[in-house]
């Protein structure tokens, strides 16, 4: 129920059973019931009251329609003729909600009836595009929260309330993860470009588990959980002081119906990735550090062998002339 405030103008009409009344003498209305007067319309000035002939000022901001009529049917009670008391709203100056962003920038009335925040965004106009890079930041008391746009479609219970007041910021920031590791796209943001991925899709988009390098057995998604689904999972998260724990899931692609989990595990925001590398590379790793090693170590013994042969043929007779490719000074 939508709350009148400073500056909101108001229409009363004041009706009384028969005329002879307060508002309605006999010789101006006859004996015709349902007789009513209109009051001129009244703005809710700077101390949130309006005036009304013979009730005096009227408390209106903050007051829905329905008690500022009960207030004013009580002021008249006694002087009007079983006085009956409509207000409306003349003109609204709050009760706003203030849109911006990805629409056309603009301030909409509350509806009396209420509505939900993708109504109100509807109403503006709706996002550019197709929205599922879009999110929503709402502006409520002093306090925000965003949230992407397909959570207001897929959960329900996001989709809250608008109220009066409320400003609503539209903006696109595309949902990314990161993928690490044996997969054949490492290290850049991928987008989603849909409004739901799972698991198994963002495996896909990364180019999937390199078939020389990966391990099926060790792959691994890092996430931040709310603290309350952390413990849920029945992580101890007494060493962790933020709402946020850090989470990381361990999937066996080995077992085929992991395949199925995967498929039904959405990705959220920022997730990361990362496929461990098979036991057989990290073997071949070790025997081409061995290999360097052992080329590093090999290569000075070599120099020193060649260096002390060939200052052993030096010495000889003759030798030289083969060795160096200059005249010997013994040969004239």
């Amino acid at each position: 129920m939508l709350r009148f405030g400073i500056g909101d103008v108001l229409r009363v009409t004041i009706f009384e059973a028969r005329a002879g009344g307060l508002f309605l003498p006999e010789a101006g209305g006859g004996q015709r019931q349902g007789n009513f007067i209109t009051v001129p319309e009244q703005e809710v000035d700077s101390d949130g009251d309006i005036s009304i002939p013979y009730a005096g000022a009227i408390r209106a901001a903050g007051r829905t329609a329905v008690h500022v009529q009960q207030a004013i049917m009580e002021a008249l009670k006694d002087r009007a003729l079983e006085p009956q008391v409509v207000v409306s709203l003349a003109l609204r100056q709050t009760s706003l909600i203030t849109l911006l962003g990805d629409l056309r920038p603009q301030r909409l009335p509350a509806l009396p009836a209420g509505e939900r925040l993708l109504d109100t965004i509807a109403r503006g106009g709706g996002p550019a595009n197709q929205g599922y890079d879009e999110w929503v930041l709402l502006e409520r008391a002093r306090r925000r929260e965003t949230v992407p746009l397909a959570a207001l479609l897929y959960e329900p219970a996001d989709n809250i309330w608008s109220h009066p007041g409320d400003t609503v910021y539209l903006y696109r920031q595309p949902q990314t993860f990161l993928a690490f590791g044996a997969v054949r796209v490492i290290g850049n943001q991928i987008p989603f470009d849909q409004w739901r991925l799972s698991l198994a899709e963002a495996i896909g988009k990364s180019g999937g588990l390199s078939d020389t390098q990966a391990d099926p057995g060790a792959v691994f998604l890092y996430r931040g959980e709310a603290r309350k689904v952390a413990q849920k999972l029945g992580v101890n998260v007494s060493g962790f002081n933020g709402p946020i724990i850090p989470i990381i899931y361990t999937l066996n692609m080995r077992d085929p119906a992991v395949y199925f989990l995967a498929t039904q595990f959405e990705m959220r925001n920022k997730d990361v990735i990362y496929v461990s590398n098979a036991v057989s590379v990290e073997v071949t790793k070790f025997l081409q550090y061995l290999q360097t090693i052992n080329g590093t170590i090999q290569d000075p013994i070599g120099t020193a062998i060649g260096a002390y042969t060939l200052k052993g043929l030096i010495a000889g007779t003759g030798a030289s002339n083969v060795l160096v490719g200059v005249p010997s000074a013994t040969t004239h």
